[in-house]
This record gives structure tokens, sequence and C-alpha cells, in this order.
């Protein structure tokens, strides 16, 4: 396999030089006219971009709220003026969205309020919505995500005819669609043409794999919210890691908002600064040593080894599940995504082999990964 030139490239080259669209990345604008009250005057400052086409204005730091259990840390973002709160049908097994929605009820109207189902046949998919809307004590989504879709085959016709009809009667207002694998799954969003905005993985470890996509997108009007952005910093042992992660990602101007998880006060004060502080040299070097640090470790989501394992072990996805584990500090989370793979793939024991045949072009130990998450997950 060909190691990705790109990224090292981008790496030998200096986090700090701008990718593509960071150098015409829009101002920050004025909040909307009802958005909610910034902080006090010396304080960081709120900055808002739009989401592509969809004219909504969204806070440059949105709120991930999947692993969050305490909603007084919800309600203070609002306090704050951060705008776009992101929760799915099957988080914390149902009932982060009961916690959001009691969390967001006062301000349901100042917000952009998104959630997300990986349902795979439409009565499933009806269900859900209405399970959301109820559990969220809402009579509509800003946005509805088609959640965790990596293949066309993912993206069927009968689905979208649901988030068609759910936006026809008024129970969402935009439709949106979450990936892994913006590259394989773009020529099916542009040809359904209903999708208004991408949700995706985008952090400083990945360097430009997704750009194609990500032009193409944007090139079309589709916004672009970027998720698991600070998950290769958060476990390095560097305390300003995840604020540098974060930095990095708001400077891209191709993406409307970024939805890092935020657990307690002290992470939604850093994530808030964020916003206000430039990306400096000293986060560049910062970046370039937690990206060497984690090479053996992180997935860079490339996917060239994706059907490499002649057992048929689930790589990439394998090693993305327990990093929910080993640098989100989401064990239960990590287990419940690796004992959802097909028996045939959770069956394989990477330990029975005299030697592994996949070779990660961006270096990371792929037996010893899989290994340890076999261990840990089964």
């Amino acid at each position: 396999m060909k190691s990705d030139s790109s990224r090292r490239d981008f790496l030998v080259a200096g986090l700090s030089l701008p990718v593509a669209g960071m150098a015409n990345a829009p101002a920050p604008q004025a909040p909307p006219a009802q958005a909610p009250k910034t902080a006090s005057p010396g304080a960081a400052a709120v900055r808002y971009r739009t989401l592509g086409k969809t004219g909504l204005r969204v806070s440059t730091v949105g709120y991930g709220c999947m692993i969050t259990s305490d909603s007084s840390v919800i309600s203070r973002a609002v306090d704050l003026g951060i705008t776009y709160f992101d929760t799915a049908r099957g988080y914390q097994k149902g009932n982060n969205e009961r916690m959001v929605g009691a969390a967001l009820k006062a301000a349901r109207d100042k917000i952009v309020l998104s959630s997300k189902s990986e349902a795979k046949t439409a009565p499933d998919a009806i269900a859900e919505l209405d399970t959301s809307l109820k559990e969220l004590g809402t009579d509509h989504l800003d946005i509805w995500y088609m959640h965790s879709r990596d293949t066309a085959a993912a993206i069927p016709d009968e689905l979208v005819t649901v988030w068609e009809n759910a936006k026809k009667q008024g129970k969402i207002r935009h439709i949106g669609i979450s990936t892994h694998k913006p590259n394989d799954i773009v020529d099916r969003v542009m040809a359904v043409g209903q999708f208004e905005i991408l949700l995706s993985t985008y952090s400083f470890a990945m360097g430009t794999v997704n750009d194609p996509a990500y032009k193409r997108l944007t090139d079309a009007g589709i916004g672009l919210v970027a998720m698991k952005v600070m998950a290769p910093a958060a476990r390095a042992k560097k305390p300003d890691g995840p604020l540098a992660a974060l930095k990095y990602v708001l400077r891209d101007g191709r993406f409307a908002t970024a939805i890092p998880s935020m657990t307690d006060m002290d992470q939604l004060e850093m994530n808030f600064r964020a916003m206000s502080e430039p990306f400096t040299a000293a986060d560049e070097k910062l970046l370039a040593r937690i990206d060497r640090d984690i090479r053996p470790l992180y997935c860079r989501m490339c996917y060239q080894c994706n059907g490499q394992c002649p057992n048929g072990a689930a790589v990439p996805e394998t090693i993305r599940y327990l990093s929910y584990a080993d640098f989100y500090g989401q064990f239960a989370l990590g287990r419940e995504h690796f004992l959802a793979l097909p028996a045939e793939a959770r069956a394989v024991r990477c330990r029975d082999c005299a030697a592994c045949q996949v070779q990660c072009p961006n270096g990371v130990a792929v037996a010893d990964r899989l290994m340890r998450a076999q261990d840990l997950f089964s």
C-alpha cells in the first residue's frame, strides 16, 4: 500500500500552513438577533459562521453532547453564546436526548439542535424520529442526520424518502448525513441532491486525505461540521494539546462549526477560549509532537487497510473503536461498537497469527492494536 504522502508533506511543511479554504475563511460575523448573551466583557468572544446554504448561523465551537451527563454544562454553554448542539437517538442508550432536551428547553428558539439516526429501514427511521422529538421535547429538529453512513449502499432511496418526507412535514428543517469516509460517499451524496450538511471526522492528525470530497461538497453549498476533532490529543498527556487541536480545526473556513465533547465546566471554558485564540507556532510544534507520539496508536482513517486481513478482521473499525477507550476514556462506548461488528469479525484472534499481513502506511502498529481491542472488548 502506498503511504499518504500528502499527510507526511503536511507534517514536514508545518501544521501552521493553511489547508484549502483556510486562507479564505469567512470573517466572524455578528450573532443572529436572538442569540443568547455572550460572556462578560474581556472574556473570550463567540464567533459565528453560516452553515452552507441552510442559512443557519452557528457558533464555530458547537457542543457534541454524546458523552455529557451533566446538564448544567449544556446550560452554561447556552449562556456563553454557543448555539449548535448535537446529539443522537442512540447516545447513552437513548438517554442522552432526554437530558439534552431538558437542558435546552428554555433556549430552544435560540439554538440549532441536531440529532441523528442509524436506522436501516424506513419504518425504523420514522419511529426513531418521532422518539427523538418526544425525548428532546420539541416539535422539530433543525438538522436530522442519516448517521454513520460510510458506503453508498448505506444511503438507500427508501431512507432518503423518509428524510425528504420529514422535511415536508415540518419535523425537520434540514437534511444531514454523517460519515467517517466522505470520499466514499460523496458521489452518492451529490447524486441524491437533498443533503444540506455533512458531518465528518476532521483533525490535525488526518492530513488532506478527505480534501477532494470537502471541495466538492463546499462547492455545492453543502455545509460541513467537524467531529472527533480532538481525540488524537485528548490522551496525549500534554494538557494544552486539546486546545491546540481545536484551534487547528477552527481556523479552517470550510467547516462552519466543530462539535467537541464536553463533560465538565473546565472543558467547556477551554473550548470556548479556542474561538478567540490564534493558532500559534507553539501550537504547531505541540501538535507535531503529539502526532509523532500517537503514530503507532491512532488510526488516521485513510482506510487503506480495509479488507486486507485474510482472516476477516474489521481492521479500521476495530482500531477506531479502541480509540474510544484509549483516547476518549469511553470503554463502554468502544465495547458497544465492537460487539455490534459481524460475528465473524469479532471472532478473529490476532494472537493466533504468526505475523500480521496488514501494514499501515501511517505507522499504526496494527497487530498490537487489534490484539488490545480483542483482549479489552471480547
